[in-house]
């Protein structure tokens, strides 16, 4: 595959260079470029890294396989990702690790970290695993799906994993603050007689946290931030010095509570928040607060889904779509820098998670995506690889298709 004139991520800038791919996924980037062939639309970048999936294997296989979670990565341009621990049975011991790790040996397309629980059976009691067992085998630890509600545990918990060298990576939800609500407790929910959930739910448990952050020095990240208010409290805490993280979503960048549709597509946790919200979010993406973009890819049946706002089960696909959404409402746009959408998705979860970084050098088999900049298509769920077919994002169009993906030089995904 010869690209002429490609933008190529290199040592965190774009460059425009002439590239040879040959068939084992190496680049040449002395080629010179092939008479005839005319400038090229494409982006090269190191594979994109996604730190919160959901692969739902074992055990709840009918929304999703790690065979067919990891195909619908790398269609997205994703050659690593980091599978949350709501699984049966719960990767809670070295024992109970193996069972996923050896379906992730055997069916896995791309490169996939588990996440190990913070509490036993993911059911945030007091009893705590045994995290110098499982921490050379995953990403960190964490009970996603659940805030850990008791303080005494999270800092005992912290205490630990400090101690074996890990990082807690928490779903915070304070459960009393949530009051029955299933989307965002705005405008949209008084319009139309919904329960909202308020920011409260999710700033108060990241409050409680970065102060357990400060007496336990442990590594911390927060998952799916959605609220103005954890925002700000992320950016003092890193003025402040700790040692501190977090992600957000692409529905989290690009919607509000007032594009939600009565539809099952829509209800996802924490819920799609408001405009100000939003802006909020972009703005720390901006000014390097919101470290990463993780989509949350969190599929279910196509039943689970289709009882409304109210009743579906809480989550949506986005492996697929993620960089042709961020790419086309926040780049084109000019609300983010395209390096900036790059760095969130390649450097920075990298960095943070201590994987190797990736330089697309001369020679190298290493983990890239290839994009088409100019080529529009329209999200269509019907044909996703991933079994889960709910998204928010369904009829949009797109720009910044995922057109090649190469994992250790061999290549898992190439449109046709």
């Amino acid at each position: 595959m010869r690209l002429n004139n490609a933008l190529v991520y290199q040592q965190g800038q774009l460059r425009e260079r002439s590239v040879f791919v040959s068939n084992d996924g190496r680049m040449d980037f002395s080629a010179s470029p092939a008479a005839g062939v005319g400038d090229c639309s494409c982006l090269i970048v190191p594979g994109l890294v996604d730190v919160h999936v959901h692969l739902r294997e074992p055990g709840f296989f009918y929304k999703e396989t790690i065979a067919t979670g990891t195909q619908a990565a790398a269609r997205g341009g994703f050659t690593t990702v980091c599978a949350m621990p709501n699984l049966n049975p719960a990767p809670d011991s070295m024992e109970h690790l193996e069972v996923q790790l050896e379906i992730i040996r055997r069916d896995a397309r791309v490169r996939v970290l588990p996440y190990g629980c913070i509490t036993m059976g993911q059911k945030g009691g007091r009893e705590l695993c045994d995290y110098a067992a499982m921490m050379p085998f995953v990403a960190g630890f964490s009970d996603d799906g659940k805030g850990v509600q008791d303080e005494s545990t999270m800092r005992e918990a912290m205490k630990r994993v400090k101690a074996v060298g890990g990082m807690i990576v928490a779903h915070c939800e304070q459960e009393n603050l949530l009051r029955g609500g299933y989307i965002h407790d705005g405008e949209y929910a008084r319009l139309h007689g919904h329960r909202g959930i308020c920011p409260e739910s999710e700033y108060a448990q990241v409050e409680r946290d970065l102060r357990l952050v400060r007496e336990t020095g442990c590594r911390y990240h927060v998952c799916h931030v959605s609220t103005a208010e954890t925002v700000q409290l992320i950016r003092r805490a890193k003025a402040e010095g700790l040692d501190v993280s977090c992600e957000t979503g692409p529905h989290y960048l690009t919607l509000c509570d007032m594009d939600l549709q009565e539809d099952g597509r829509f209800k996802m946790n924490p819920p799609i928040r408001s405009a100000r919200d939003r802006d909020a979010l972009i703005e720390g993406l901006l000014d390097g607060t919101v470290d990463m973009i993780a989509t949350d890819h969190a599929p279910h049946s196509a039943e689970e889904k289709s009882r409304g706002l109210e009743k579906s089960l809480m989550g949506v696909v986005g492996l697929e779509t993620a960089f042709a959404v961020l790419y086309t409402r926040l780049v084109q746009t000019g609300s983010v820098p395209l390096e900036v959408l790059i760095r969130a998705m390649t450097d920075n979860p990298r960095k943070r998670f201590g994987l190797p970084p990736v330089q697309l050098e001369d020679g190298a088999a290493q983990d890239f995506a290839v994009f088409d900049l100019n080529s529009e298509t329209t999200i269509n769920p019907e044909h996703f690889a991933s079994k889960g077919r709910a998204t928010p994002f369904a009829g949009w169009r797109v720009r910044g298709e995922c057109i090649y993906t190469s994992v250790g030089g061999k290549a898992v995904w190439q449109k046709k």
